[in-house]
């Protein structure tokens, strides 16, 4: 009866030194440096193929399922949620997700070797070396420094409206803190850091860009020039450093960040079915831990460098994170401001004159507050642009004065020579 052996060269080689062995051409201590293997191995290599001939050559375990292969149908299995659920997820997350949703326990490289057999994941072509950089080490503790950016991208792909992630990551730990708004403004990044750092505490130094002029290709991005300028005024204030970044590669860190959210996070917003900023924002608090747990490290020295706000940091928080804009006081003791009109009471907490520079300050909640020398001045916001009339009083002052307006001036339309219930009174120090 014929039959063929296939054998490879490695086997081969040793039936051939083996035969010399049994021939007695050579001894053993020689048979077994040339096959590289100790006496013992040799001599049981020898008993196999005196034995089996040369079959005793070829490694046993031939032909014959692996001890670790895989049960058809946990494959069966991985390949239908692969297709189904997971078709555009990387090999990694989605070797995750099938471990725990499914409870199949495969690896990494099995999962990659069946994404690729059913062409599902395409390799990457390796990088060519392109400019060299050198890498920055992490800072050593927590707080020390946070890179901060705006991602716009599809977050909830076609089952919401678009919007921006706000990012922050801390540098020593890679810890994360993330929120979702429509766009990257002033305001926007303004609710962000209020409340980090009512949360956290204030970092020692923030790192992010100085103006990322590629937000204004997207329908919903502001091209807010003076977003620094307030940002940095607001973060000087409480001894936070900012530190201008001048490329993307500059925060590495946050730039990475943001290729690994746009891949993960928009999966699993889209596994929860979410589909408003609300319940993306609501979700994030959980997904936060969740980011923290697989990529956080572990800081080089303990302890952490946030600095707890102050009693009088926290008091004026909300005029620390508004928008400051200064404005002329007319001779009517009028101020004109964003197409509105706003009357000066004749009753103020302070003195008043014509031409005085006031601060117009936004806050987060929409109100508008005017300060002057240390106080906040009562105002009320006209319907419409007011007629002239000359105001013969040379300052406001915190008692009423003897001049009598006449009848069409807004001090007796709108009641503001007693500064009723109707005014914005902040007698309050600025």
């Amino acid at each position: 009866m014929e039959y063929e052996i296939i054998m490879t060269n490695k086997e081969s080689n040793r039936h051939v030194i083996i035969i010399k062995l049994i021939r007695k051409k050579i001894n053993g201590t020689q048979a077994a440096k040339q096959l590289k293997l100790s006496i013992r191995q040799t001599k049981r290599l020898k008993a196999s193929i005196i034995k089996n001939g040369i079959k005793g050559a070829i490694h046993k375990l031939r032909g014959k399922t692996g001890n670790n292969k895989l049960p058809e149908k946990t494959t069966k299995d991985a390949i239908k949620y692969l297709k189904e659920k997971y078709s555009d997820f990387g090999p990694t997350f989605a070797q995750e997700k099938l471990n725990e949703i499914h409870k199949l326990k495969i690896g990494i490289t099995t999962v990659r070797k069946i994404m690729i057999d059913e062409k599902l994941f395409k390799p990457r072509p390796r990088k060519k070396s392109s400019e060299y950089r050198a890498w920055r080490e992490r800072k050593e503790s927590c707080g020390e420094m946070g890179q901060f950016d705006g991602s716009y991208h599809k977050w909830l792909e076609d089952r919401g409206e678009e919007c921006c992630l706000l990012a922050n990551i801390d540098d020593a730990t890679g810890k994360v803190t993330l929120k979702f708004d429509i766009n990257e403004s002033t305001l926007s990044v303004f609710e962000f850091w209020k409340e980090y750092i009512k949360t956290k505490g204030k970092p020692i130094a923030i790192y992010l860009d100085k103006y990322s002029t590629y937000k204004i290709n997207h329908k919903s991005a502001v091209d807010n020039k003076e977003m620094m300028t307030q940002f940095q005024r607001a973060m000087e204030t409480l001894g936070i450093k900012v530190i201008n970044a001048h490329s993307p590669q500059a925060k590495g860190r946050a730039e990475r960040l943001n290729e690994t959210l746009q891949d993960r996070l928009v999966k699993e917003l889209r596994l929860r079915n979410i589909s408003n900023i609300e319940d993306a924002n609501i979700f994030l608090k959980e997904y936060e831990k969740i980011f923290d747990s697989k990529f956080g490290v572990k800081a080089k020295k303990e302890g952490d460098l946030h600095v707890p706000l102050t009693k009088n940091e926290l008091e004026k928080l909300d005029a620390i994170f508004s928008i400051h804009s200064k404005r002329l006081v007319r001779n009517d003791y009028t101020i004109q401001f964003k197409n509105q009109w706003i009357q000066l009471a004749e009753i103020q907490p302070t003195g008043v004159l014509k031409k005085d520079i006031v601060l117009i300050e936004e806050r987060l909640d929409g109100t508008l507050h005017i300060g002057l020398r240390g106080k906040y001045l009562n105002y009320e916001i006209l319907p419409s642009r007011p007629e002239k009339v000359k105001v013969l009083l040379p300052m406001l002052t915190t008692a009423k004065s003897e001049w009598k307006p006449p009848a069409n001036h807004p001090w007796r339309r709108h009641n503001l020579r007693n500064a009723n219930t109707q005014l914005i009174r902040r007698n309050v120090q600025v």
